[in-house]
Order: structure tokens, then C-alpha cells, then sequence
């Protein structure tokens, strides 16, 4: 069978979901529908937003399907009418089996991590918040349980010091094309082996969860050692960021940390304690240690070096970050 003649329905909402659907376009494959998030209100007009992917597939002139509801009777009927042979997922919602099971060839999503590792929503975040150094991207079936499907094909990406979630979402996004071809070709061809999940686990316990990131999660505590307070900057950056408050003056300042060095070092001074030269240096206290605020963005304002942020804040020594 010719590429061309596999007739695929992609699904998708995220700019990580373009990069994908763009390399199937490039190797010439018949993406016959898009199906993604429907267009949310957002901004201060609250105008209607369409996904990245519905821009993208507009621009291609493919057709776009946005469903509220994926067990709708219209929307399924809608999916069927197109006859695809593959559906193929890149960070969109948990499938019904009425959706999943529908092509003939199968459905498989692109997870960007190691499976059975980092099940979950948000598994970029994760890996750098718990200080792996390793992680990569899966290609599996998909089944009635969250990211639980035999694998097709899986591939390691390195995790630098330097790396944050943008950065390392940004290698991820070129390795992830390589994996959704090779395994439509052998999808097509016949000749793709999946693994089931659990013969590839070697101890449940040492799984970890990748949860959707909540506002709680973003929180500096600064009760933690300063390596862990390093890395969920690092998980959160450059969205959607880690955050803390400065009180002072009787004020309360919300402010985002963008990224920071750490320092090991005993102290006995209280957690959040602030430390500053007010030119350059710009020092919290933390459990057994110190993190170094390097960029930064105080509520309202742009974001900035912690040259520019002491320039324009000249009694910090006179506030402290709270819990």
C-alpha cells in the first residue's frame, strides 16, 4: 500500500501537535481531517482563540473538526464519514473507545516521555522538576487506560543541567518526528512489533505520575533544599512559571522566577530570607542552602534580569519571601 492511499485523521491542539502534523505533510502522507480543541475566549477582550493546530490546518486547507463532546452521535458520525484508516494523536484529550477503536489500522498517540515512566498530562515538566537527567519520546496503541498501550517505538533524549521545560520541550518536539513516521511506515508496511507496557516495567514502584501542572504545584517553598527549588524553576520555565511572594512596607508582591543558580551552603538564617548587594546579586535563603535569582517578573511587569529588576527595586533588603 502507498502512503498516499492510508488515509489519516490527526489529532491534536498544542504548537508540540503542529511540529508533528507539519512532518507528516512533508513526507507526503493524506491527513484528510484535523480534530482539536474547540477556539476558547481568552485575553483581556476575551476574543474567541482558535488552537495552533486548527491555525495550522487551516493553512493547509484541511478540514478542522472541533468537538465539545467526542461521544457526541454527530461528531462520530462526522469521523466515520471521512474513512480513515489511522488516527494519529499528539497531545490531545483522553480518547473514547468509540473514537480509538474506529480505523482499521488503529489509533497511536506520541507521548513525550519514557513509557511506562511519566504517565500523564504534563511529563516535560515533571522529568526536570524531579532532576532526571535522561528522558525521551513513546510511540504506543492506545487502549481504555491513560497512556497504557502496547509501544511501538520509544527513543532517550538527554537532560542538560542548563535545560528547562521550553528547552528540552523544543528537543523533544524534533526527536518526536522522527518517531511518528517510522512507526506509520511500519503501521502500513506490517511490520511494527508493539511491547506491551508491563513487560517492559521492572518495578511499579519506581514509576513516576506527570499530573497536570496546578497553580499549587508552581509554588516555591523555600523550606526545600535549593536543588529542588532550582528544578521546579527549571520545570516551569519559561511557562508557566514558578512563583513566591515578596512581603515588605506592608505590602504583598507577586513575583514569577524565571531561573536561578543554587548554592549549598549552611546557614541559620530564616527560609526566605533575602540577601542582596543591589547590583547584581540577588540571594534567597532555603533549607541548607541558597538559590540565586538570575530572571525574574514582578506582577504587572515585564520580565527582566536581576540586573535591570535591583536597578528599579531599591529597598528589597527590606522584604522577605513568604511562604
Amino acid at each position: 500500500m502507498e502512503k498516499r492511499d492510508v488515509r489519516i485523521i490527526f489529532m491534536g491542539t498544542p504548537t508540540f501537535a503542529v511540529t508533528q502534523l507539519e512532518a507528516l505533510l512533508e513526507e507526503n502522507y493524506n491527513v484528510v481531517a484535523v480534530v482539536t480543541a474547540p477556539d476558547k475566549p481568552a485575553g483581556r477582550g476575551m476574543q474567541l482563540v482558535s488552537s495552533e493546530v486548527k491555525k495550522f490546518a487551516i493553512s493547509r486547507s484541511i478540514p478542522v473538526l472541533q468537538p465539545t463532546s467526542l461521544k457526541n452521535e454527530s461528531f462520530l458520525a462526522e469521523l466515520s464519514s471521512y474513512k480513515a484508516d489511522l488516527f494519529v494523536v499528539v497531545a490531545f484529550r483522553m480518547l473514547p473507545k468509540e473514537v480509538w477503536a474506529m480505523p482499521r489500522l488503529g489509533t497511536f498517540n506520541l507521548h513525550a516521555s519514557l513509557l511506562p515512566d511519566y504517565r500523564g498530562a504534563a511529563p516535560i515538566n515533571h522529568v526536570i522538576i524531579n532532576g532526571e537527567t535522561v528522558t525521551g519520546v513513546t510511540t504506543f496503541m492506545l487502549d481504555e487506560k491513560i497512556d497504557n498501550g502496547a509501544i511501538l517505538h520509544r527513543q532517550e533524549c538527554s537532560i542538560s543541567p542548563e535545560d528547562n521545560f521550553g528547552t528540552l520541550h523544543d528537543k523533544l518536539l524534533h526527536i518526536g518526528k522522527e518517531l511518528i513516521i517510522k512507526s506509520i511506515e511500519e503501521i502500513i508496511s506490517g511490520t511494527i512489533k508493539p511491547v506491551p507496557q508491563s513487560l517492559i516495567v521492572k518495578d511499579i514502584a519506581t514509576l513516576h505520575t506527570a499530573p497536570k501542572i496546578t497553580k499549587e504545584m508552581c509554588k516555591i517553598d523555600w523550606n526545600m533544599a535549593p536543588e529542588k527549588i532550582h528544578n521546579l524553576v527549571r520545570g516551569l520555565s519559561p511557562y508557566p512559571g514558578a512563583y513566591s511572594t515578596l512581603s515588605g512596607k506592608g505590602k504583598e508582591i507577586p513575583v514569577k522566577i524565571f531561573k536561578t543558580e543554587f548554592v549549598n551552603e549552611n546557614h541559620r538564617l530564616p527560609m526566605g530570607k533575602i540577601l542582596t548587594d543591589k547590583k547584581e546579586e540577588f540571594k534567597v535563603a532555603c533549607k541548607e542552602g541558597f538559590i540565586k535569582i538570575m530572571e525574574l517578573q514582578v506582577a504587572g511587569k515585564r520580565k527582566m534580569s536581576v540586573k535591570d529588576f535591583l536597578a528599579g527595586f531599591r529597598d528589597l533588603n527590606l522584604y522577605m519571601f513568604i511562604q
